[in-house]
């Protein structure tokens, strides 16, 4: 997904200010769904964030083109792991492993239908 800093995104001296970094790539999750004419709130639950790692490798600007990259990572009976990393002109600025646990609407974790693991698989190309 294509992203472009905007001066809101960014702190007094025109650089992203850290936890943008967490929204670019939620947008890029999101957009996932969306580009499939789907919905990341799906009827039986929807996702949370459970664990994720950021690295800040190097910094984005006012102004800058990003790309965000999504790969599945593993799939797991009730959560699964994505490995998502920004890009600059090529160049890899940031990195994020989450895990994402599938929960109810009343916010229980449930194990991952076969159903939900099915679309899942087929959302991120595995």
């Amino acid at each position: 997904m294509q992203i472009r800093v905007y001066y809101e995104d960014t702190d007094v001296g025109g650089v992203v200010y850290h936890s943008n970094y967490l929204n670019f790539c939620e947008r890029a999750r999101s957009d996932i769904f969306f580009k499939k004419g789907l919905n990341p709130i799906l009827e039986s639950g929807h996702f949370v964030a459970k664990k994720l790692e950021a690295n800040y490798i190097s910094s984005a600007k006012f102004g800058d083109e990003l790309e965000v990259a999504t790969v599945l990572k593993e799939m797991r009976n009730a959560s699964f792991e994505l490995l998502q990393v920004v890009l600059k002109d090529n160049k890899k600025i940031f990195e994020l492993k989450i895990v994402l646990a599938y929960v109810s609407h009343e916010a229980k974790p449930q194990k991952i239908t076969s159903g939900v693991k099915e679309m899942l698989l087929n959302l991120f190309d595995v």
